[in-house]
């Protein structure tokens, strides 16, 4: 079974995004909002050398931003590594 955790923004429209995308594919995911966490938020910066949101892990693997999970998901790539064969919608 494959894990999808969003580390996230308040008031972020790419996170927005991206939540719909998981949740139109009814993918679970674990939200972490960095507002609430500016240390984590400090932590993954520096570990990531990325510094916007949403941060998307996929088996704990950074894949990225909104931008990049929706290439993903396009080139049917997101649905290899969650490990499913959903067809096209």
């Amino acid at each position: 079974m494959s894990s999808v955790t969003i580390y996230t923004g308040s008031y972020c429209t790419y996170c927005r995004r991206a939540k719909s995308l998981l949740e139109r594919k009814q993918v679970d995911y674990k939200e972490i909002i960095l507002d609430e966490d500016p240390e984590k938020r400090d932590e993954l910066v520096k570990s990531l050398n990325w510094r916007t949101v949403p941060m998307i892990f996929v088996n704990e693997q950074f894949i990225g931003g909104y931008d990049d999970l929706a290439a993903l998901e396009r080139s049917g790539e997101f649905d290899r590594m969650l490990g499913s064969a959903l067809p096209p919608s």
